[in-house]
């Protein structure tokens, strides 16, 4: 039997990313240890502490697990590729009253494509993460598919919709067909000193998830104060700037009314924050953009799926059909609460990742 291919791990220093290469050299294959270097936080905080793959600490802990594993091990410079993609669409997207996710325009651009070209040109046939969802390939239309991490609690692929048939060719999930309790059990079986370390929750390059710090350093242009509107246009209060206010939000808006008022819609335009009724939070239509799909190649016809429009949202059943200029409309059976534009809509059919698009409005 021939010896199995070269795989490139992305290694962030967690216990994920650290079991995924282990597993892998146990199975045979030639394994490279990788660490992505997106962020220079050097002055900003003290950097000893673990703040995803961006930190000091979390290069020697990889550094620490490719040595015990026994993979060469290496450090790659993707700042100005993470800077470009994630970066800088952060602070766009905040600038237009959107709300952005950072976390999928890093897997998107840095983590996979960026990863991938990398990887390839080091002679490596597969890249592999440590994310909680399965690639397969359907044996009776050829593509591969996304599928969703058996542990339900732990599932990512909604940050992963944006995956294309020629990315998912290349990559490995290792992790999918486990739960996090078997991972980090299995991470301390191998001996890996990772195996009890917390999981990040920041965003890497928010200096303690300082949103506002970090933008007034970077676009203050985007902390324009303004008002605070009810739906009617009356005048409530001052805002400090759209970017610190989300869609659903209660608390925090600094006004004073007889009934709870939560932020209804964020109006770039002429800079308004639009309050209402809690019952003004929720909606049934959307229009999505920036689409993609992996079980099909594009959208031709109304299609019943189960949708989810944030991370931690509820699945929940819905129509989405083509619509002009390249969009999708989707229609919801049942309200949604905070219909956000910036973020993603992904649809679902059972457990498979069917696509997903950006949020760019709620309709009426």
């Amino acid at each position: 039997m021939g010896a199995k291919p070269r795989v490139v791990v992305a290694m962030s220093g967690g216990v994920d990313s650290s079991l995924t290469a282990a597993l892998l050299v146990r199975q045979g294959y030639e394994v490279i240890g990788v660490t992505m270097q997106i962020w220079d936080n050097t002055g900003e905080q003290d950097d000893t502490e673990d703040r995803g793959c961006c930190s000091l600490s979390a290069v020697d802990d990889a550094r620490r697990v490719a040595d015990k594993i026994g993979i060469p091990y290496y450090v790659l410079n993707f700042r100005q590729m993470f800077n470009e993609t994630v970066v800088d669409y952060f602070i766009d997207e905040y600038s237009k009253g959107q709300t952005p996710n950072p976390c999928i325009a890093c897997n998107r651009y840095v983590k996979f494509e960026g990863l991938l070209q990398k990887s390839l040109g080091l002679g490596a046939q597969f890249v592999a993460t440590g994310h909680y969802a399965r690639i397969e390939r359907d044996g009776a239309s050829g593509r591969y598919l996304l599928r969703k991490g058996l542990d339900a609690a732990k599932d990512q692929s909604y940050a992963l919709y944006h995956l294309n048939q020629t990315t998912l060719r290349h990559f490995m999930m290792p992790l999918g067909i486990y739960t996090k309790v078997q991972t980090r059990a299995m991470a301390a079986e191998f001996g890996l000193a990772v195996a009890n370390k917390p999981d990040s929750q920041e965003i890497c390059f928010v200096p303690d998830d300082d949103y506002k710090g970090f933008l007034e350093g970077r676009a203050p242009q985007a902390l324009k104060p303004g008002n605070i509107v009810d739906l009617a246009g009356n005048v409530l209060g001052r805002h400090q700037g759209l970017p610190l206010y989300t869609v659903g939000q209660r608390k925090g808006l600094g006004i004073a009314a007889g009934k709870p008022l939560y932020v209804v819609a964020l109006d770039s335009a002429e800079n308004k924050v639009i309050v209402g009724a809690n019952e003004d939070v929720f909606g049934r239509e959307l229009l999505a953009g920036d689409l993609n799909f992996i079980t099909i190649d594009q959208l031709d016809w109304p299609m019943t799926v189960a949708a989810k429009i944030r991370y931690s949202a509820q699945e929940a059943e819905a129509l989405v059909s083509p619509a002009a200029s390249g969009e999708v409309h989707v229609s919801f059976t049942q309200p949604q609460r905070a219909i956000t534009p910036g973020q993603s809509v992904v649809f679902y059919d059972g457990d498979i990742v069917v696509g997903g698009g950006i949020i760019r409005k709620k309709l009426k």
